[in-house]
């Protein structure tokens, strides 16, 4: 994850969910209700809350 942009109040709640801006997320499943994997635990969130979680995308190794 590279940044949060939502509202400071926000920002802080999803922090305390565990998604800062160094933390790697998985994108589970989902469109309307995303469900990520983060820290070994699976976490569901509104697409509006997920809009203003930034993202860069990382490639998995040859495999």
């Amino acid at each position: 994850m590279t940044q949060l942009t939502a509202a400071a109040e926000a920002c802080q709640r999803l922090r305390e969910m565990g998604f800062c801006e160094s933390a790697v997320i998985e994108r589970v499943a989902g469109k309307r209700m995303l469900i990520c994997q983060l820290c070994g635990t699976r976490i569901s969130l509104s697409d509006r809350a997920a809009r203003h979680i930034l993202v860069e995308h990382i490639r998995s190794g040859p495999g």
